[in-house]
């Protein structure tokens, strides 16, 4: 009786909890999985695509390395163009950095999923280029500004299909793995044992002024609020639209469920905590060791 370990791997949407996809995916490979297909909505499609282009460890590098002060500075405000954000340079700095391909020419099946905005219709991208798939699979509305492709204006996938298992349901592979980034809230837990990425006392010193900065600013920005809210008007839109995402796919799975459900805490982190690579793609190898390592929800055999 041999395992079987083909896996079409579907990835959600979420945010910066997307790193924890890199997580499972070390995972599944450390452990004998071979992964023959990605489907990816959002950040989901990010680290699905740079992954299926040979290109995951040099993405995970530079994404430990970032710290607030460094991600500010691939923001690019698009002053009023449909969003805050025009996209563009993270784009292209990723492009730099790992290369662009097109999707056709992938050594896997690479979907990413995407909504336009004029017809509300889900769009899967299966060819051209990598990174303008990813551009709008990633348009997070008010976030970034809708991205053309082909003619259509399209934002992220999330709006119609936050964890799209439909692209892989005819694969020819034993299991369907899905990475579910709103899973039931729990208390934060990292794994306490894997250090920090390394750093120089400089640049640290550096990021603890940034951090302190920003901080200060959260604090006296909730002090001058009326009533003293807790929520700022970003955190209840973000708050906003995962919800409406959280609903839409527990709709979606009763229909096509999966084979096999990562669960990552939808509390675990917010959507815009891209400085916490490290912390979270650790969490997401543990929970693929808790699901799949431990039996629960082991590949079937032959």
């Amino acid at each position: 009786m041999t395992p079987r370990k083909s896996v079409s791997l579907v990835l959600g949407s979420g945010g910066a909890r997307g790193y924890a996809h890199i997580g499972v995916i070390r995972w599944l490979l450390q452990n004998g999985y071979e992964i023959r297909s990605i489907a990816g909505c959002s950040m989901g499609a990010l680290v699905g695509g740079i992954y299926a282009a040979g290109k995951l460890d040099e993405y995970t590098e530079w994404s430990i390395a970032l710290g607030k002060f460094e991600i500010f500075r691939l923001l690019d405000p698009a002053f009023g163009a449909g969003g805050l954000l025009k996209g563009e340079r993270i784009i292209n700095t990723l492009r730099e950095l790992l290369g662009d391909c097109q999707i056709e020419e992938l050594p896997l099946k690479f979907t990413a999923v995407a909504t336009d905005i004029d017809s509300q219709e889900e769009v899967w991208i299966e060819h051209g280029s990598l990174f303008d798939a990813i551009r709008a699979s990633i348009a997070i509305p008010t976030v970034f500004t809708p991205f053309t492709h082909d003619g259509r204006r399209l934002l992220d996938g999330g709006l119609v299909n936050p964890l799209p298992v439909e692209p892989v349901l005819q694969d020819d592979t034993d299991l369907t793995i899905a990475v579910s980034l709103s899973g039931r809230p729990e208390p934060p837990r990292v794994a306490a044992e894997d250090p920090p990425p390394e750093d120089t006392s400089e640049t640290l010193s550096k990021r603890e002024r940034v951090r302190e900065f920003l901080n200060e600013m959260q604090e006296r920005f909730k002090r001058d609020k009326p009533g003293n809210e807790k929520d700022s008007p970003f955190d209840l839109v973000s708050s906003s639209i995962e919800t409406m995402q959280n609903t839409i796919a527990a709709l979606k799975l009763e229909t096509t469920p999966p084979d096999v459900m990562i669960s990552v805490p939808r509390n675990i982190a917010m959507f815009y905590e891209f400085h916490r690579a490290a912390e979270l793609t650790s969490l997401g190898h543990r929970l693929a060791a808790e699901t799949l390592g431990s039996g629960k929800g082991a590949p079937a055999t032959s």
